[in-house]
């Protein structure tokens, strides 16, 4: 029981010493990086430099004289982004020795490069009113919508487009009606109606008869 009792102390005394042990590495591996961000031509500090370390979800800004802070641990990378220059990515040192890093960092203006502009000099009236008369002008909804009722679109969408289910429906009981009206006698003929002969002449002349091709 005694000897039970001496190995329980120990382990517990080992596993003590081992928590300390990771503790104290941790709390070594913790770095307080601090410095100030500059423009490498003026040495100048830059403001609203984002400053992020890789891999994690941690970061800071720096202020409006460039100055930042922001906690890491050894081995870390981070990683200076700014919109008008080119991004830096530093390592903390490893073997770095106590717990605080001071650095000062430049950054490089990153320079955008538009293409090339063609400047020509204004034209004259004449110029103007020739390209503007020449430029066809495209035609708005309303006119779109004049030339879509006019009486020969109407006329030819008639012709080409075929009816729905309820004109067909209709027409069938039309037929229906009339051989019903006239059944056991012949159907009026409208040779002798003058508005029938009147509708004929009208249809003549605007083509319906023609040969469709």
């Amino acid at each position: 029981m005694r000897k039970i009792l001496l190995v329980l102390i120990l382990w517990g005394c080992l596993g003590n010493v081992r928590s300390h042990a990771q503790f104290e590495t941790t709390r070594d591996s913790i770095v307080q990086l601090y410095g100030i961000v500059m423009t490498a031509d003026s040495l100048v500090g830059i403001p609203a430099v984002s400053i992020q370390v890789k891999g994690q979800n941690r970061g800071t800004l720096t202020n409006n004289q460039g100055v930042f802070s922001i906690v890491v641990l050894k081995g870390d990378e981070v990683e200076f982004t700014h919109v008008s220059y080119q991004s830096k990515t530093i390592k903390v040192p490893l073997n770095l020795i106590g717990n605080q890093h001071s650095i000062v960092q430049l950054m490089v203006a990153d320079t955008v490069y538009l293409p090339a502009t063609i400047i020509k000099p204004r034209p004259t009236p004449e110029q103007f009113f020739r390209d503007f008369i020449n430029n066809p002008i495209p035609d708005d909804d309303y006119e779109i919508a004049r030339k879509n009722m006019s009486e020969a679109k109407r006329r030819a969408w008639m012709q080409s487009t075929p009816g729905d289910g309820g004109e067909a429906t209709r027409m069938q009981l039309n037929k229906i009606a009339t051989r019903a009206v006239y059944q056991g006698q012949m159907p009026p003929m409208n040779i002798f109606n003058p508005a029938a002969w009147g509708e004929f002449i009208q249809a003549w002349k605007r083509g319906d008869f023609k040969r469709k091709r």
